[in-house]
């Protein structure tokens, strides 16, 4: 219950109720704050308890200096946490392994219960294995079921043993649309102490793009699945007040650019400059001309440019799209209620202070899509075959062909691959199939093909993966669907697919011709994630684009294509057809919009959304407060975090005489570190799964496997294309031996520094952890005996992971890196001044001392990336997991 220094409790009547809420009134100056810092500061006014959060705190916020750099911690409850399945699972083993360890510590281990709504959407783990034909749905789900029934048989369980836990049942949705369409609040109204409390929705979610429901006013942002966890079981996130960059909008977006061209830009102009760690905030006139999905694909891409969160706030647009979506007339009466009383309604007249300002007339924007293997390197269409041209020779392999390959496909049509021909075209991901504006303009320049007599090239592989089954019916409503499938572009799935590397096999012709002949072929998606090694093993390089720009890429065929000179086809008269032929006016979108959407479709599907189809009910699911692990499990293992865990804790130590286990480039990225595709047969994931007797047609992928934390630190550091600079001319997940002067597979070599008790290390250059928020990739490193991270700047996730696991992230000296420091990774690494931390003491910098082989001394002051008090709690107790179960056996 909150002390209320401030008085701020207040009583707002709508309809017959009377709802109490804490009012931003109460403190002199919240009323001037940035939307998104005014819901931090209900948020404190509402969980003020004088211990975690303080008068000071309320004080700092209402006291805010938006130039300052942030110095000071509060600390941050969600409403309620998301999860998708891939990072959801180990969430759920977690808990279930803090039931056991909350019994050996003598402890209830009923006290493990998530205490706010905890809600997971099975997405990630549908493959596309059959694409292009009527049956490709029933086929792929039919196949997931199989791959992953054992997965979803401990997640019905959780569902029935953990109290505020709900599970989405698979092909339902992507956790972001079905997130934004239903499980969104907006404004939280539940009773407690007999009072009808009311409040900002707010949450955090095991997947980065959480953002996504920036879009809808509600500040969220991705965590890791660690401090995920934690955030369940009622510990409050620790962070610093940010800083806002006001970002102005103006102007109409102009014809022929789309939602995902605005994207594009604004994703390249914010990472330009510089937004990590901070909070960015939509205003200005401009806001009122952006629909909600616009809203909400801006907010999605906030990892992609680096921000926490990239915020909306509410307005008659936010209120609209709820009206659309089905939601409740008088919740949504309390809402617009709620906000305006509160000062949060969007004001456009009203320009508060940011700490920096950015802006963008949509009208210049133009087409774009963005790669070859980042999201915020984008290329505008005019220029798409230019920079094809410029980028592949760094992809082509040394003894790849430059000539055509002739290739038989399997319905004995012969045609011809080459480099730069675009081998996968998917519309996939939350990003965009959330946005109507896009996939109806993707049907309908499908239509307009189909009514030209254009057709997709033969060595595409096509397919259609929406975010929620809403898509599926304005399809039908629009009569649309017959032109996509006519093009190969029929339903697949509903999930991240593509996105998240579930692309599925290549035809076994098209794969024999890349991998025989060494061809650098290409995915155009429409996602959110390009990055290396994760779309395809046999894709090197990877657009994104929009949905209609994904079509007109399968038509193309190649990416050395200029869509202004060259045509796509020919019609039935023989006549040239070019993408400015069939792209559809924006008129005839908006007008498809209008009589093929509605309410009822969006109620029609979420009616019974938990429920879930015959394959899901007939789940043999155990009943039970405590699992009952299968030792002889591939998919589900109990992880060994916890193994002998005591009460009292290990002291900190320094580190001596550690080994360089890995040294890599800039922006290594999450899938680099933890991939989520393909597990090769040769990997040591692969061995180990052959040896408990799966075939490689049922190894699935890593993410489906992450319940396994033996599959899982296997595969850490294991991508294709990393490049580990211990070695020369390698690709892969290995590294160098020291203590055999031998090449062998990262854990392999882990394993050795472990049985002679050699610590590890880490070194990395700039943006380190870019990408998904994978909490294995902290894991997998922890349990490869690794120690410390150094690198010059962290991803914000990943770094908060690396503590919630116990290793400790450092710093390079600005302006300094390996490179310029002399450190060439064959050196031994000592580490001074982490003991600092046992006298409560958190040190800004500790001393490292690189020596080589020949006596070479290196030493420099690295920077401790540990933020917070709260962050120096986790990495003393060994990790966020380990401090939570010690605070909630002492409060037993």
């Amino acid at each position: 219950m909150s002390k209320n220094t401030f008085g701020a409790k207040q009583i707002l009547r709508v309809g017959s109720t009377d709802h109490t809420y804490y009012s931003l009134t109460a403190v002199p100056g919240l009323e001037k704050l940035p939307y998104s810092l005014k819901v931090l500061a209900e948020n404190l006014l509402r969980t003020e308890d004088g211990a975690n959060v303080t008068e000071a705190h309320i004080r700092a916020l209402a006291n805010w200096d938006a130039d300052a750099e942030p110095n000071q911690e509060i600390q941050f409850t969600p409403a309620r946490v998301v999860m998708q399945d891939f990072t959801g699972v180990p969430c759920v083993v977690d808990l279930a392994a803090m039931r056991e360890a909350m019994l050996a510590l003598g402890s209830d281990p009923e006290q493990i219960n998530p205490l706010n709504p905890a809600e997971m959407v099975i997405d990630h783990s549908v493959q596309i294995d059959i694409s292009g034909r009527s049956d490709a749905l029933t086929r792929n789900m039919d196949l997931e079921y199989q791959r992953n029934a054992e997965r979803y048989q401990f997640l019905r369980w959780g569902q029935g043993a953990f109290e505020n836990f709900r599970v989405v049942p698979p092909g339902t949705g992507i956790v972001h649309q079905v997130n934004l369409e239903y499980l969104a609040r907006v404004t939280m109204a539940c009773e407690k102490d007999g009072e009808m409390l009311v409040y900002p929705d707010t949450c955090v979610g095991t997947d980065s793009h959480t953002t996504m429901i920036n879009g809808l006013g509600v500040l969220g942002w991705g965590v890791g699945g660690i401090e995920a966890e934690a955030a369940m079981l009622g510990q409050p996130i620790s962070m610093l007040i940010p800083q806002v960059v006001g970002f102005k909008l103006s102007g109409e977006i102009p014809a022929g650019a789309t939602a995902t061209d605005v994207v594009l830009t604004i994703t390249q102009k914010l990472r330009e400059h510089g937004v990590v760690g901070k909070f960015v905030e939509f205003y200005g006139d401009g806001v009122a001309q952006v629909p909600l999905a616009n809203r909400a694909t801006i907010g999605n891409m906030s990892p992609e440019f680096g921000s926490t969160a990239a915020i909306f706030p509410i307005d008659e647009i936010t209120l609209d799209y709820l009206r659309l979506t089905g939601r409740d007339a008088a919740k949504i009466a309390l809402i617009e209620a709620y906000a305006k009383i509160q000062g949060l309604w969007h004001d456009p007249k009203r320009e508060v202070k940011y700490s920096e300002y950015l802006e963008l007339d949509l009208a210049s924007v133009v087409p774009s899509i963005a790669g070859p293997k980042r999201p915020q390197d984008r290329i505008e269409l005019t220029q798409a075959k230019a920079a094809y041209q410029l980028a592949e020779p760094a992809y082509r392999a040394e003894n790849s062909t430059s000539d055509p390959v002739k290739v038989q496909l399997a319905n004995g049509e012969n045609t011809q691959l080459q480099n730069g021909d675009v081998v996968i075209a998917s519309i996939t991901s939350c990003t965009n199939t959330s946005n109507p504006s896009v996939m109806l303009a993707a049907a309908l320049l499908a239509k307009n093909a189909v009514d030209r007599g254009l057709k997709v090239k033969p060595w595409v592989k096509t397919s259609l993966a929406p975010g929620s089954k809403v898509v599926t019916d304005y399809y039908a409503q629009a009569g649309l669907w017959p032109a996509l499938e006519s093009l190969g572009f029929n339903l697949v799935g509903y999930g991240c697919a593509t996105c998240i590397g579930n692309s599925g096999p290549l035809a076994p012709e098209i794969s024999a011709a890349v991998n025989d002949h060494e061809l650098t072929v290409v995915s155009v998606l429409s996602g959110n994630r390009n990055f290396e090694g994760r779309i395809n093993p046999d894709v090197k390089m990877n657009y994104l684009a929009s949905p209609p720009l994904v079509i007109a890429y399968a038509l193309a065929g190649t990416m050395n294509f200029d869509f202004a000179t060259q045509p796509l086809g020919q019609d039935f008269d023989g006549t040239d057809v070019y993408l400015r032929d069939i792209w559809p006016d924006p008129q005839d979108v908006q007008k498809t919009i209008e009589v093929a959407i509605d309410a009822q479709m969006y109620a029609r599907n979420y009616d019974s959304v938990f429920s879930g189809d015959a394959r899901w009910q007939a789940l043999d699911t155990p009943a039970s407060e405590i699992f009952t692990w299968n030792e002889e499990s591939t998919y589900i293992r109990k992880p060994t975090y916890f193994t002998g865990l005591t009460m009292d804790l290990t002291p900190v130590e320094d580190i001596f005489k550690a080994r360089v286990l890995a040294k890599l480039g800039d922006s290594v990225t999450t899938d680099h570190i933890s991939p989520a595709g393909v597990i090769k047969a040769d990997s040591p994931a692969g061995k180990y799964l052959s040896a408990h007797g799966v075939e490689p047609k049922d190894f699935n992928s890593y993410g489906s496997r992450r319940g396994n934390h033996e599959v899982m630190i296997r595969g850490t550091f294991a991508n294709i294309r990393l490049k580990n600079q211990l070695l020369n001319g390698v690709e892969g997940g290995y590294t160098m031996n020291f203590l055999t002067g031998e090449q062998e597979t990262i854990f392999d070599a882990a394993q050795a520094y472990a049985k002679e008790n050699v610590p590890l290390v880490v070194i990395g250059g700039k943006e380190y952890g870019s990408g998904s928020s994978r909490d294995w990739a902290a894991k997998g490193t922890a349990l490869l005996g690794v120690k410390a991270v150094i690198c010059e700047s962290f991803e914000r996730i990943h770094r908060s992971n690396l503590i919630g696991m116990g290793v400790l992230p450092l710093q390079f000296p600005e302006g300094e890196n390996a490179e310029s420091l002399g450190l060439d990774g064959t050196e031994e690494i000592s580490i001074t001044g982490i003991s600092e931390l046992n006298k409560g003491i958190t040190p800004q910098n500790v001393v490292v001392l690189a020596v080589g082989a020949t006596g070479k001394r290196i030493e420099f002051a690295a920077r401790v990336r540990i933020d917070t008090p709260g962050e120096a709690d986790y990495y003393r107790n060994g990790g966020i997991l380990q401090y939570v179960l010690r605070n909630l056996a002492r409060t037993d």
